[in-house]
């Protein structure tokens, strides 16, 4: 299938939208004008697939336009770009609209030009600042995918493996290391402890290799006043 393929089904679709159509005109793969004076200016360009380049072309006409609206083939099982949440929320930033042309001919409306930019997610942005705000230091490098992220939960987990290595201690002896320390033993994220006795844990095996890959001192504790939460990356 060519490009140009998919002009004549996006032409009557805007068409019937009440636009005046025509193909190629300065550069642009489709302009049509609304029936309003001064016209509604409306660009679209066609591409086989949503990618980078059809975006970046849509950032190009912006400047030109009243609309952008980007169009191009659906993907046979239903797995292309404009499946991805991140694709479209994009296009809903940029304002763009978006249509998808089927094997015979059929245009559907995936994402309209007028839909609202996406809402900011003020839960996730506070997780965030927490996170960031409860890490000692900058211990993990960014970039990284395969290793452990050194995250807070785990800083305060290995400054209770830390103290337990010295030998069996009850949660309240931790406390100045780690305040959270009755939940971090009771939870076992990461499978480093074990309860010796009743109030009273130790560290296993696998807690003194954690120890051995990230070596402890006493600058890398978290501050008695430091506030936890259990961590979704723990």
């Amino acid at each position: 299938m060519l490009e140009t393929a998919l002009y004549l089904p996006v032409k009557q679709f805007l068409e019937g939208l009440g636009y005046s159509v025509k193909g190629e005109v300065g550069g642009c793969d489709l302009v049509a004008l609304g029936p309003d004076t001064p016209p509604v200016v409306v660009i679209c360009e066609l591409k086989l697939q949503f990618n980078l380049e059809l975006l970046l072309q849509g950032v190009d006409r912006a400047a030109a336009s009243d609309e952008v609206w980007l169009a191009a083939r659906l993907s046979a099982r239903g797995k292309g770009r404009e499946a991805d949440r991140r694709f479209r929320n994009l296009c809903r930033r940029l304002g763009f609209g978006l249509l998808g042309v089927t094997a015979d001919g059929e245009v559907q409306l995936l994402l309209s030009p007028a839909a609202l930019p996406p809402r900011r997610d003020p839960r996730r942005r506070s997780r965030l600042v927490d996170e960031h705000r409860r890490r000692q230091g900058d211990p993990a490098t960014g970039g990284g995918s395969r290793a452990p992220i050194m995250t807070a939960y785990r800083q305060q987990a290995l400054a209770c493996a830390a103290a337990l290595a010295e030998g069996p201690k009850r949660p309240r002896d931790l406390r100045p290391g780690a305040p959270k320390a009755a939940s971090i033993l009771r939870r076992n994220v990461y499978g480093w402890f074990l309860r010796a006795e009743r109030g009273v844990y130790d560290v296993t095996e696998a807690g003194r290799q954690a120890l051995e890959r990230w070596p402890q001192n006493g600058g890398s504790q978290p501050a008695p006043d430091e506030r936890f939460s259990a961590e979704s990356q723990a």
